[in-house]
């Protein structure tokens, strides 16, 4: 089925679910899987929904084109020494806020240092570590204004300073992390900066309204640099965590995108709806956080390493997923640049055999018939999150293991799980960048993002010398020898590995699946 946009306008107008405002003839509707936590980077619970939006209103110093590929933003140009420590970048003379104020290099320290102040309580500051004194700041240690970032040339310069030489450092510019924050309009107003009826934003598009749970719809930003080669008015991003829902509003035209869709759903889609049907490969890991907290089961590596023996991957990949993920066996997926896949030991061989040593590790770990060990299975809102815990909790049964399952819409499931309220608990990762580190970041002592607790003093020391490293052999060495200290401690119990799901509207143009899934609006256009 091919979406003409003369009837995708006429769909849209009789539906109550776009009522949002004047209709505009370059509108795009997507049906994003969560509700956005805020307009401020430091406060953003790390869903791609989010990164989805916030990338569509904000603009780092870098930005990336449809393809993924890194590209001048904020900044015209950019000179490294040789060290490799220290960025200078040129920000453009016409970079300004969506109110006309200028955008400047002070804006990006402030913003950078908002995220990483102790009392924002980021769960992501930690991916401006390598910036100097960047992680003294953030526990406390230093004071906001020792950040290696530094406003010159009258805010038209910033010369950053990094703890040690970082080859993906560009990249990670890119990311919502290291937005630049509106100083001035946080002066005016404080914490209601980020309310829509205050807030200013340097990107493509800037908010105009936001209905809870429901709708949150930007317009083109007059603003942007670049405004004249924006083609659309705004977009709507729909709240469609219901995904079959969500295919049924795209097929009546009141959605252009849909930002992931069962993979129950795949084969029709494919034989109804090809043109649109997006499926490829990306930089993603779908997997359990395994709670290493005092006074759980999960903290016991026996009961950890008899979860994950008795996984049936291939099952969960090619039955119960139909094909659309690949199953895991490690936490870094495939296509990683630098760096080789790699495997957690004992997983995949004889069924029976593992069977049995799982059956006996969970004796040793204390639990049979009269104490058996009941887990909490904690996953947020999803067809396809219920099956898989459902067919997990169904392999672990023969265990003896008991499974409780709990389940909540996306933003409370994360902030629940970080507060370290599970057993098991559903996660997934999406690249930020395409390096092994922010993988492997996730298991590292201290970071939000690791859900679990899990701490090794080894595995933080072999990512702090890869981090000095910029031999990137060398680099790669560590990297992965710290990944297999992880899995020989069966730290988390991976599962899948994610393709791209998407249904896009064959009409649009500047759409192109790429390996981080990212796809900024200011490229996307309506044919005729």
């Amino acid at each position: 089925m091919r979406l003409k946009r003369h009837t995708l306008i006429a769909a849209i107008a009789l539906s109550s679910a776009a009522l949002a405002g004047p209709l505009q003839a370059q509108t795009l509707n997507i049906g994003v899987m969560g509700e956005l936590a805020s307009f401020d980077t430091s406060q953003v619970s790390g869903g791609v929904w989010e990164s989805q939006i916030l990338m569509d209103v904000y603009e780092g110093l870098l930005k990336e084109n449809p393809k993924g590929e890194v590209l001048p933003g904020m900044a015209t140009d950019w000179e490294i020494s040789d060290d490799g420590k220290t960025y200078t970048f040129h920000l453009r003379d016409d970079a300004k806020w969506s109110d006309g104020e200028p955008v400047t290099a002070e804006d990006f320290v402030f913003g950078w240092q908002h995220l990483l102040d102790p009392k924002s309580a980021s769960k992501y500051a930690y991916l401006l570590y390598p910036i100097e004194n960047a992680e003294a700041i953030n526990t406390g240690d230093k004071p906001l204004d020792a950040i290696g970032a530094e406003s010159l040339d009258d805010g038209k310069t910033l010369k950053v300073t990094l703890e040690s030489p970082t080859p993906f450092f560009l990249q990670l510019l890119t990311h919502y992390t290291a937005y630049p924050l509106p100083k001035h309009a946080v002066e005016a107003y404080g914490k209601q900066w980020v309310k829509v009826d205050n807030i200013v934003t340097n990107g493509a598009f800037k908010p105009v309204e936001w209905v809870s749970q429901s709708r949150i719809s930007v317009e083109k930003n007059p603003e942007y640099y670049d405004a004249a080669d924006v083609s659309l008015d705004g977009v709507n991003y729909f709240n469609a965590e219901d995904r079959n829902a969500a295919i049924s509003r795209f097929r009546a035209g009141e959605l252009d995108i849909i930002r992931d869709y069962p993979s129950s759903r795949y084969q029709w889609l494919k034989d109804n709806l090809p043109d649109a049907t997006h499926l490829s490969p990306m930089l993603g890991s779908y997997y359990y956080v395994l709670n290493n907290r005092e006074g759980r089961p999960t903290a016991d590596e026996r009961v950890r390493e008899a979860l994950n023996l008795v996984v049936r991957r291939k099952v969960l990949s090619e039955q119960i997923m139909a094909g659309s993920f690949k199953d895991a066996y490690s936490l870094v997926p495939p296509g990683t640049s630098h760096y080789d896949v790699q495997h957690m030991d004992g997983v995949d061989g004889d069924y029976q055999e593992r069977l049995a040593k799982a059956k006996q590790l969970i004796k040793e770990a204390g639990y049979g018939p009269d104490k058996p060990l009941h887990l909490q299975l904690r996953y947020n809102t999803s067809d396809e999150h219920k099956k898989i815990a459902i067919a997990l909790a169904a392999m672990w049964k023969p265990l003896g293991v008991e499974i409780e399952m709990t389940n909540a819409e996306a933003t409370v499931h994360y902030q629940t799980i970080q507060q370290g309220d599970f057993d098991i608990a559903r996660a997934g990762w999406i690249a930020d960048y395409n390096d092994a580190e922010n993988f492997l970041t996730l298991l590292r002592s201290g970071v939000g993002n690791n859900y679990g607790a899990y701490s090794n003093p080894e595995y933080d020391k072999l990512l702090d010398q890869a981090a000095n490293t910029q031999d990137l052999d060398k680099r790669q060495q560590l990297l992965q020898k710290a990944e297999n200290v992880a899995l020989d401690d069966y730290a988390l119990a991976p599962l899948l590995f994610y393709v791209t799901r998407n249904l896009v509207n064959p009409a649009l143009e500047g759409w192109q699946d790429n390996a981080e899934d990212d796809h900024p609006s200011r490229w996307v256009s309506f044919t005729e």
